[in-house]
C-alpha cells in the first residue's frame, strides 16, 4: 500500500520547490516532510527529489507525486458529491504554450470552480511531451496524435503574422523579402524549441535558413521587441492586429498567415474530475482560435 500522506508531502515539495514550502503547504514542521520523504525513499529504495534550490523529482519522484495529486483530484471530485459545502479546492498541473496562455486560455481557467492551476511553458511543439512523462495531467499540445492514457480533442489553431514595425520593414527589407534579406535582418525567437519563424521562412522562401535572431523568453517582449524595431517575428494574429492598427507593427508579407493547429490532451485518469476544465477549455479555443 502507498503511503499517501508521504505522497502528498512529495508533491508539495516539487510543487512548491522547498521543504519549507511544502511544510505551509501542508501545515506541518519542514522535519516531518524530510521524514516522509526519507521514509518514502527508504521504502521505494531509490532517490525521489534532488535537493537544492528549487528542489526537483527525480523520474520516480515526478511520477509519485502526479499520481499522488491524480488520486487528490479523485477525492476532491467526491467530496464535492457528499459534501459540496466542506469541499477543498485540488490543484491540477497543466502544460501550456505561452501564446496560448497570453491570449485565450486564461479566459478558459476563470470559469472553472473547485481547482487550483500550476501551470508549466513550454513550447507547442514539445507540451505534451510532460503528459508522455506523466508529470501534469492534461496539455495544450501542436501534438495532433493520440497520446497514451489520455482523450484528446482538437481546439482549432493559432494564426500567426510575421510581423516587424514599418521602420525595421524599411531598413531591412528595402528589396523584398528574400533569402538574401531575411539572412541578414535579425529575427526573434522565443526559445531554443520555437519553430514558428523557420516554418514561415520555408514556407514562403522555399527552403531553410539560418536566421541570426535575438532570443526573448517572453510573450510580451516578444510583441515589445517587434514594435520597438528589435527584430521581426511571428506574433499572435489578435496580439498583431491591435498594433497595426496603431501603425505600430505591419505584416512583412500581406496575407501570409502562419496557423498551427492545437489539441487538449487530459489524462482518462482524471478525465471526470476535469470533465468541466476540459469544457470550458474547448469553449475558450471556439471563441478564441481559428475554426475549420
Amino acid at each position: 500500500m502507498l503511503d499517501y500522506a508521504s505522497l502528498d508531502a512529495l508533491a508539495a515539495v516539487l510543487r512548491g520547490g522547498s521543504f519549507d514550502h511544502a511544510a505551509k503547504m501542508l501545515g506541518v514542521t519542514p522535519s516531518a516532510i524530510s521524514q516522509r520523504i526519507k521514509a518514502l525513499e527508504e521504502r521505494h529504495g531509490c532517490a525521489l527529489v534532488i535537493r537544492g534550490t528549487p528542489c526537483t523529482g527525480t523520474d520516480i519522484g515526478k511520477r509519485l507525486a502526479r499520481h499522488a495529486e491524480d488520486v487528490g483530484l479523485l477525492e476532491a471530485e467526491l467530496s464535492q458529491d457528499i459534501f459540496p459545502n466542506a469541499a477543498t479546492p485540488k490543484t491540477v498541473r497543466i502544460a501550456v504554450n505561452a501564446d496560448s496562455l497570453a491570449t485565450w486560455f486564461v479566459d478558459a481557467l476563470a470559469p472553472v470552480e473547485g481547482l487550483m492551476f500550476d501551470l508549466e511553458i513550454d513550447d507547442q511543439d514539445t507540451a505534451g511531451d510532460w503528459l508522455k512523462r506523466g508529470e501534469v495531467a492534461a496539455a495544450v499540445s501542436s501534438h495532433a496524435g493520440p497520446i497514451a492514457g489520455c482523450d484528446s480533442f482538437a481546439l482549432g489553431a493559432q494564426r500567426y503574422r510575421a510581423t516587424a514595425s514599418p521602420d525595421f520593414a524599411a531598413k531591412h527589407f528595402q528589396q523584398g523579402i528574400t533569402a538574401h534579406s531575411l539572412s541578414a535582418a535579425p529575427a526573434m525567437i522565443y526559445s531554443a524549441k520555437d519553430q514558428l519563424q523557420d516554418t514561415w521562412v520555408e514556407r514562403h522562401i522555399g527552403r531553410k535558413l539560418a536566421l541570426p535572431h535575438h532570443r526573448l523568453p517572453s510573450t510580451q517582449a516578444f510583441l515589445d521587441g517587434a514594435i520597438v524595431g528589435l527584430g521581426w517575428g511571428l506574433n499572435p494574429e489578435h496580439s498583431f492586429q491591435a498594433a497595426q492598427a496603431k501603425g505600430q507593427l505591419c505584416e512583412l508579407i500581406p496575407d501570409t498567415p502562419l496557423d498551427i493547429d492545437l489539441y487538449w490532451h487530459v489524462s482518462r485518469a482524471v478525465k471526470t474530475p476535469l470533465r468541466g476544465l476540459t469544457a470550458s477549455v474547448r469553449k475558450a479555443a471556439r471563441a478564441a482560435l481559428v475554426q475549420s
